[in-house]
């Protein structure tokens, strides 16, 4: 009996060890380039785009976050779909798909055709993060996700952190084909997209069943170990299937999750502008790639805060607080940021805000799969993405609507406060509201 136990868990760190190195640098890749095409904008804003196209920030504002109107509306039926036809055939063709959408931003040149293209885009990209999430949850067992998720979304501070210099950059080449530098910075940014996308039909699998590159017995134990976690959930908390999108945790979850949301898009697409203002409110000079620098520089100890967190997380099991607190902490540092007399004060602030925010994301991740199984996964965490993401809408339009009315960033600033604050206080009651994780321990052998 030891030496069976033994060798089943020799077989589970091969397994996880496996899985983490083949499909969480690349799937963390995918979104990479997901999370710049999306916030590219961003960038192309302060840069040129918005002098070109006689944009105000409320107009800016609505540009960035109507990319959310065609997502939110297909997110749902999207991840059903993935679960249906598979993750490998499905993230493959909506990456090639919002490459394409992506390309045509080269060439938008008018309010409405980028209004439209922004639309456009959130449709294409439909569905690619939570089947993304879905898909991860679906390779290691609960006690393993956290640890996952937590590498997988290293990719989203890294983004910034690589994807700032990068556009940067790209801007710089102005002048390059007769084009604008943030026209040659959207053309850069979305040929990945495809490239990638057409990689990903041949190099993922759909579940560990059809891994080649596993053992046997890896796929095996694999495979049996999330069976008997699928099984204990149905035990514990009954079959949701449809009913996800009615429960009450999941509400409970997306509202929570549209706070986090907030906080990080109204950092996302407002940060590079409000470098931008540097020059007129503290009298710096800053050269382009300089300001991408920058914008990069909250976003690697972000990156740090996510492993750092989410291994001391990991040790504990996910509770309320350990996503409570780093929201609370993002409430305080974001309005305190834009009260700062200098601009390293400004960004130490925002740095901090951007650590709490990214601290908190992938514990979140780890919640919904404590009590979805099949289908009823694949709805709720499409629904809590869904209504999440809504505040990708409403962050930067009400950050630019605020702007223009006061000519300031700090009342937005506090808005982002109190959805974060309302976020943490949600966050805090949730060892109440969920399944804890010892009901789904690993079998002994």
């Amino acid at each position: 009996m030891a030496v069976q136990s033994l060798d089943t868990g020799a077989i589970e760190r091969s397994a996880v060890r496996k899985v983490t190195r083949r499909l969480v640098p690349f799937i963390g890749l995918m979104f990479f380039i997901n999370f710049l095409d999306r916030t590219a904008i961003s960038f192309a804003g302060p840069n040129g785009m918005t002098n070109d196209l006689a944009m105000t920030a409320a107009q800016f504002g609505f540009a960035a976050g109507i990319f959310f109107f065609g997502y939110i509306v297909l997110e749902v039926p999207s991840n059903l779909a993935l679960h249906k036809y598979g993750a490998r055939r499905w993230l493959a063709r909506i990456m090639v798909t919002w490459g394409i959408v992506a390309l045509l931003f080269t060439w938008v040149s008018s309010v409405p055709q980028l209004y439209l293209l922004r639309f456009l885009l959130g449709v294409a990209e439909a569905g690619f993060f939570p089947g993304a999430i879905l898909f991860l949850s679906s390779w290691v067992p609960l006690r393993h996700r956290n640890t996952v998720l937590a590498l997988f979304y290293l990719a989203q501070p890294l983004t910034t952190v690589l994807g700032a210099p990068l556009a940067a950059s790209l801007i710089q080449a102005h002048g390059l084909f007769g084009l604008e530098g943030w026209r040659i910075m959207f053309f850069g940014v979305a040929l990945p997209a495809i490239v990638v996308g057409i990689i990903s039909w041949f190099y993922l699998s759909d579940k560990p069943a059809d891994a080649k590159w596993l053992t046997p017995q890896e796929r095996n134990w694999l495979t049996d170990e999330l069976a008997r976690e699928d099984k204990a959930k149905v035990v514990a908390h009954g079959r949701i299937n449809g009913l996800a999108l009615t429960d009450k945790r999941v509400w409970l979850l997306s509202a929570l999750y549209f706070g986090l949301i907030y906080g990080l898009y109204a950092i996302a697409f407002f940060l590079p502008t409000i470098i931008a203002g540097f020059e007129g409110k503290f009298g710096t000079k800053f050269d382009v790639f300089d300001k991408g620098l920058i914008t990069a520089i909250p976003y690697l100890p972000a990156a740090v805060a996510i492993y750092v967190w989410s291994r001391f997380v990991a040790k504990r099991g996910v509770q309320g607080w350990h996503i409570g607190l780093p929201a609370m902490i993002g409430a305080l540092s974001i309005p305190a940021a834009l009260l700062m007399g200098s601009p390293e004060t400004t960004i130490l602030m925002i740095t901090i805000t951007a650590c709490a925010i990214f601290a908190a994301l992938p514990n979140f991740w780890a919640i919904p799969s404590r009590f979805l199984v099949g289908p009823a996964a694949a709805a709720g965490i499409a629904l809590i993405n869904t209504i999440g993401n809504i505040a990708g809408f409403a962050a930067p339009y009400i950050t630019g609507l605020l702007k223009d009315a006061t000519g300031l960033y700090q009342a937005p600033m506090f808005v982002v406060g109190g959805f974060m604050a309302l976020s943490a206080v949600i966050a805090f009651s949730l060892d109440r509201k969920t399944p804890k994780r010892e009901a789904l321990q690993p079998h002994k052998a």
